[in-house]
């Protein structure tokens, strides 16, 4: 519970009605050495370098990964430019072997996220994305259900983005006229947060935010 931030999500989650037996913890800015130290520090006063490298090995790697992705997207997509990337732009997610991650299926069904090996993670598309693709690119709705008494622990990876984020003017045209207004991802966080919206998990935000 030391590890405070006032941004949501975004340091110590648990004990909370909604979620009664899940707690988190995040590492902003884990791609910097000195955030993991600062963090480590926090936690282990007397060090633990090992989590301390262990943390930041995987956050690069997730971050090139990442990196990747959103090359890929913009290659397909024909745009040769790409300034701003990333609720998150892609979330890179990895469970241990108690399953519990589910994806809602265009038509409504809940169907288990089933890994190929214990080294398989899960690429998820946020809101950020939704509305960076013009909607080419849908955001995806997943829940965890856990069953039995076995612990469940997950880590991932969210890219966050600083300036404004607009779709690019190759991905808008007659056919696919613009959907969202240039916007700033904390406004979105924001905006999010202080929503008094029972269903605001399962609503389309970003919509309701900056939507045309």
């Amino acid at each position: 519970m030391k590890n405070v931030n006032p941004k949501p999500a975004h340091g110590y989650m648990g004990k909370i009605s909604t979620f009664p037996i899940h707690e988190g913890l995040g590492i902003e800015y884990a791609t910097s050495e000195d955030e993991c130290q600062k963090f480590t520090s926090l936690m282990w006063p007397d060090g633990n370098g090992h989590f301390c490298e262990t943390v930041h090995s995987y956050a690069k790697m997730a971050a090139e990964l990442q990196q990747l992705l959103v090359k890929m997207l913009c290659e397909s997509y024909g745009i040769e430019k790409h300034s701003h990337t990333d609720k998150s732009f892609v979330s890179i997610l990895h469970q241990n072997h108690v399953k519990g991650l589910e994806i809602r299926t265009k038509d409504g069904e809940w169907i288990s996220y089933e890994p190929s090996s214990h080294s398989s993670f899960a690429v998820v598309a946020g809101d950020v994305c939704m509305a960076w693709s013009n909607d080419r690119i849908k955001s995806c709705y997943h829940r965890v259900i856990v069953e039995g008494e076995d612990v469940r622990y997950a880590v991932g990876l969210f890219s966050f983005l600083t300036g404004l984020i607009k779709a690019p003017e190759e991905l808008v045209d007659e056919e696919h006229p613009l959907q969202y207004y240039p916007f700033e991802h904390q406004g979105l966080l924001d905006f999010y947060q202080s929503s008094n919206s029972l269903n605001k998990g399962d609503s389309n935000m970003v919509k309701a935010y900056c939507g045309v």
